[in-house]
């Protein structure tokens, strides 16, 4: 396997602040976002100033229960009176680039929820108006930041796997469809279903073990044959798939195999897996007991022997995306999860719809 890209940052960082100095950051979007607001209180040299929401009830919930004093309903009122350092958009992904782009030509660091944007264009505008700015954009690709992700791409960085020729990524649910009726089952504001919203995950973390291949073309299907009836009978408005599966073919030959759902006739409630095949060693990260604990195996030979090694993990772990963004701008390293890794999930996501809705495969110039 080629080893893997150096990660970068879009842009240079802000000049460096004194040792005891915090950055300031404000929150877009109080649902995932909150999620973020932890993170960043968890880090001692940042501290959460403001936050904005449109719903003015969850506004002042969430700013009483973490002390946060600043609260707006409008995101460009926010950037207008606060002087931020970083700024998390966690809103639904219609509102994800015009959000960045504000918040990057207010002169912050963006870290943007997952999927980037809702579409491969999109994610370009996106990309340029960092580089105009001179700002950081991070995705929120958490899942690289579980300790198994973390331990089996320190195994993968010593070249244990070989040469990667083939993967599988999946997330699967048996009935598991997020606030059914909500923004996610609506295309014109989240872009898709299953496949935009877990599988992009699972996506990131196979390319991010695989060392980020450059994709040539891609075969796909997507299906709502559980979720539309459903969505009918309860009078909710659901236009996206509850199921999607695709077929990856990169530029170096490798392959990568990938499903996502919301809804499906398994065996488990909820099943991640992420699996590599290498011509040195194999191996597979997945969830236990149908949780969010993962487990993580390495399967090779020594000597003739087969071996299933378990990956020792890192001493130093990145708890967070949020920890390792604010860590990165404050000592002015690169940062992982960069906006051009989030271009080409993007650039997948595309093709992926684009074939399931002709048929037919679609390549990826």
């Amino acid at each position: 396997m080629a080893a893997p890209p150096k990660t970068i940052h879009t842009a240079p960082p802000m000049k460096p602040k004194s040792k005891s100095a915090k950055l300031r950051v404000g929150i877009i979007g109080l649902g995932m976002g909150r999620a973020h607001l932890e993170s960043y209180q968890k880090h001692p040299r940042a501290t959460v100033v403001a936050i904005a929401d449109t719903n003015p009830a969850t506004l002042a919930a969430v700013g009483e229960k973490y002390g946060v004093a600043a609260r707006y309903t409008d995101a460009a009122t926010m950037l207008a009176a606060e002087q931020l350092d970083v700024v998390s958009v966690a809103t639904p992904n219609a509102y994800h680039k015009p959000l960045t782009i504000a918040a990057l030509r207010a002169g912050c660091h963006v870290l943007c929820e997952k999927p980037m944007a809702m579409s491969a264009a999109e994610a370009r505008e996106m990309l340029a108006a960092a580089k105009a700015a001179r700002r950081r954009i991070m995705i929120n690709f958490s899942y690289r930041f579980t300790p198994q992700s973390q331990a089996l791409r320190a195994e993968v960085d010593k070249g244990i796997l070989g040469d990667v020729y083939f993967a599988r990524t999946v997330w699967l649910r048996r009935k598991g469809m997020p606030g059914f009726g909500g923004w996610f089952g609506q295309k014109a504001l989240a872009g898709g279903g299953p496949l935009i919203d877990l599988g992009v995950h699972r996506i990131d973390l196979a390319l991010w073990l695989m060392g980020y291949p450059k994709p040539r073309w891609v075969l796909a299907s997507q299906y709502n044959h559980i979720a539309a009836p459903l969505a009918r009978k309860e009078k909710k408005v659901f236009d996206v798939e509850d199921f999607a599966a695709a077929l990856v073919k990169f530029e170096n030959g490798a392959t990568l195999e990938v499903e996502a759902s919301w809804a499906g006739h398994i065996q488990q409630r909820e099943l991640m897996e992420t699996r590599l095949l290498g011509t040195k060693a194999g191996l597979v990260q997945h969830n236990t007991n149908g949780g969010y604990e993962f487990d993580a195996t390495i399967f090779t030979e020594r000597r003739g022997k087969e071996m299933d090694l378990k990956p020792a993990v890192p001493k130093k772990l990145m708890p967070s995306a949020q920890h390792h963004f604010v860590e990165s701008i404050l000592h002015n390293r690169p940062h992982m999860a960069t906006g051009e890794e989030g271009l080409i999930v993007m650039q997948l996501l595309d093709a992926i719809y684009a074939s399931a809705a002709s048929g037919e495969p679609v390549r990826i110039d």
